[in-house]
């Protein structure tokens, strides 16, 4: 970078929050700022967002870490943008919502699901588009607002996800990154341009979407009321970037064929490289795009740290009192029980599907379970099991990704998780793989900056991030732990099998007996 623009901003667009992190030379992180929002969820299973307190989070933002930072507008040299995945927002002729933005964990399509797969040659349009065909993707849910709110669809003038409508409210500009397009079902991954066929089904047009473009794809020419709110100049360019799942894995430094990223929030996903697409003949992975020579082959799952914070705020109530006297984080007490039981918990396996699931098994019906449950089970086995279960879930993930792109040679990880060394060990043990730990802990928010940097011609690769990752500790599996895990990942995987028709019965069971 050159003198007078020394920084660049990566801009978030989170689940929860929108950070807006200000790097200097070498990543170092100069200021950062966030803003949150509420998840809204006015039936069971829906989850939704109100898009414009998410635009006014991204603008706040980066105003707050471009005062924090104590900078100028003429030195911040661009910003770079990440987002979530599988939003969805309909909006009339004046670009105004005419929906809020449904987010991945809404489930409302599962009923289109279910008939995509069964009835509409739903694996065929997985395997040309790299999107699973789950609730989470944006294909099941316009199939949903089809048939259940027809006048509502027939008025829609555009279809977006929260980037696309950032992006819109910024710019003036109907655009969307191949990335974010690759992660919808209706983008096809040969021609990088909307599938005819899923269109077709749709009933949508071309006209309904956004253009897709690179995602080094320069924007500029910002609105000056918001270059003004921003605190940045009008003129600054802006590139377009990618989903928060890719961009974390540049952000970490697994850019390379073979290399891997693990990060485990409140949900889990591992991400791999590969130089072309690849989808997998059973419809277990997603295949995202990047850039022409990166795709990302991976999955997510539901459910992470997530559990944790079950385990904490409905059984947790005597370990938040001790933390409280010991002036400790609830979560270390959590952890130093689960220590003092051995791998495998003596035979109490979870399954962790509280939040249904999505790869390998792509079950929203699938419910969490305990196994094995005896006498001599105290809360510590079932604190270390939900944490097993955990990793298990990780594994099943790195095994149906290992069948696509073949076995992988490095392991990032990074996440909430990854603070508790304990639970990184865990994870090393049960994969059997030694795990690197970089020391970044805004990995997306990274990857949107050096794809900005990237795209302006300041990096020649996106290998060069490798030098900007730190690798702050390093995990070597426990050979006793990886062979109880092998054994106790075989039964996991046969509970599963045999437990999915009980699943199906008993997700109609509770649909039908729980409070609403």
């Amino acid at each position: 970078m050159n003198n007078s623009r020394n920084v660049v901003i990566g801009v978030d667009i989170g689940t929860t929050s929108t950070k807006a992190v200000v790097f200097g030379k070498f990543s170092q992180v100069v200021s950062s700022a966030s803003f949150d929002y509420p998840i809204i969820q006015p039936h069971p299973g829906w989850a939704e967002q109100d898009p414009d307190l998410i635009f006014s989070a991204v603008v706040r933002s980066v105003n707050a870490a471009i005062k924090k930072a104590g900078i100028r507008p003429a030195q911040v040299k661009a910003l770079g943008f990440s987002a979530a995945m599988h939003s969805l927002i309909a909006l009339d002729e004046q670009g105004i919502p005419l929906t809020r933005c449904l987010i991945w964990a809404d489930n409302r399509s599962a009923a289109q699901s279910e008939r995509l797969l069964d009835e509409m040659k739903g694996l065929e349009i997985y395997q040309r588009t790299g999107t699973p065909v789950h609730p989470m993707s944006p294909l099941p849910k316009l199939l949903w607002m089809k048939e259940e709110q027809p006048p509502l669809f027939r008025q829609a003038h555009k279809f977006v996800s929260i980037k696309e409508y950032v992006i819109y409210r910024l710019y003036g500009q109907y655009v969307v990154d191949y990335s974010m397009a690759s992660a919808t079902g209706l983008f096809h991954l040969d021609t990088l341009d909307w599938d005819d066929g899923v269109l077709h089904l749709l009933g949508v047009t071309k006209q309904h979407l956004s253009r897709p473009v690179p995602v080094t794809y320069i924007l500029q020419g910002m609105k000056k009321e918001w270059a003004e709110q921003m605190g940045v100049d009008q003129g600054i360019p802006a590139v377009i970037g990618a989903s928060d799942g890719v961009l974390a894995n540049v952000g970490v430094g697994a850019v390379s064929p073979g290399e891997a990223a693990i990060t485990i929030g409140t949900s889990g996903a591992v991400r791999t490289i590969s130089s072309v697409p690849k989808t997998d003949l059973r419809g277990r992975t997603f295949c995202y795009a990047l850039t022409d020579h990166h795709w990302i082959v991976g999955g997510p799952t539901n459910n992470g740290g997530i559990l944790l914070r079950w385990l904490r705020d409905e059984f947790g109530g005597q370990e938040r009192e001790v933390a409280k006297k010991l002036g400790m984080d609830p979560y270390d007490l959590l952890t130093q029980y689960a220590e003092t039981v051995p791998a495998g918990s003596e035979g109490l396996v979870f399954l962790p599907f509280l939040s249904g699931e999505r790869a390998p098994y792509w079950n929203a019906k699938a419910r969490g379970t305990f196994f094995g449950i005896s006498l001599h089970h105290k809360r510590e086995h079932f604190i270390r099991a939900v944490m097993e279960g955990v990793c298990l879930s990780i594994l099943s993930v790195v095994l149906a990704i290992r069948d696509v792109t073949g076995s992988l040679s490095e392991i990032r990880v990074s996440g909430g998780f990854a603070k508790s060394a304990f639970w990184r060990q865990m994870l090393s043990d049960m994969l059997g793989k030694e795990l690197l730990v970089p020391e970044t802990h805004e990995a997306s928010a990274l990857g949107a900056a050096v794809m900005a940097l990237y795209a302006l011609g300041d990096l020649s690769s996106l290998e060069e991030v490798k030098q900007w990752v730190h690798i702050q500790a390093t995990h070597v599996p426990n050979e006793k732990n990886t062979a109880v895990y092998l054994e106790l990942f075989d039964l996991y995987e046969r509970l599963y099998q045999r437990l999915k028709d009980e699943f199906d019965a008993l997700s109609a069971f509770q649909a039908k007996y729980s409070r609403k």
